[in-house]
């Protein structure tokens, strides 16, 4: 396929699916425009900054590992790795989206427990971490293993509903922000290991 044909069947795609999410809204009447609304106005200088600054480092390993896998699939198309890759971007880019827009608050609204999708996305984790565990062995993990613990760490901390003004929301955010900034430089060195190791090979 051409590439401007990908990029009209893509803008194709993105236009309908903004279609069908107008008509749902019309069909429940519910404001159109609100599906364009602006986040709300920070209520200080710098409020929220290490929240939206923990979702930026959300996005960046599905799109740093989804990148990876479509060059690494050119270039060795049946490197075991690819798939390592690929399952990365996936399971980064359903935390990404839970994050963006709170899925887990969400569901709690039809009355699901908040510890019942966390432990939905451990299971994810879990399959993850056992069908490439070998996969994981030959990179850093100790840096995937610090972001893991810190956001466990920062989920904790959020079940306990401390009392305070400003100090839960720092204990927890704090792990949080961290575990993003490790996890993010994990893939991040992963997938430029692993580009660089197919180059050197295709060019031998």
């Amino acid at each position: 396929m051409s590439l401007s044909k990908t990029i009209v069947g893509f803008n194709s795609l993105c236009l309908l699916l903004i279609i069908a999410l107008s008509i749902y809204n019309k069909v429940f009447d519910v404001s159109v425009g609100g599906l364009f609304l602006p986040p709300p106005a920070p209520e200080y200088p710098g409020a929220g900054l290490l929240t939206h600054s923990f979702q930026i480092l959300c996005c960046i390993p599905p799109v740093v590992c989804a990148f990876s896998f479509s060059l690494l699939n050119q270039i060795k198309p049946n490197n075991k790795n690819n798939k390592f890759i690929l399952y990365s971007a996936i399971l980064t880019a359903g935390f990404l989206i839970n994050e963006i827009y709170r899925i887990h608050i969400i569901i709690g609204s039809f009355g699901i427990p908040k510890l019942v999708t966390i432990c939905i996305y451990a299971i994810f984790a879990i399959f993850y971490g056992l069908a490439f565990r070998k996969e994981i062995k030959s990179t850093p993990y100790i840096i995937l293993a610090a972001g893991i613990v810190l956001l466990f760490i920062a989920i904790t901390v959020d079940s306990l509903h401390l009392s305070g003004n400003g100090t839960p929301s720092l204990l927890e955010g704090t792990p949080k922000l961290l575990s993003g900034l490790n996890v993010t430089l994990y893939f991040w060195f992963v997938c430029y290991r692993e580009l660089l190791r197919s180059f050197q090979v295709a060019k031998n």
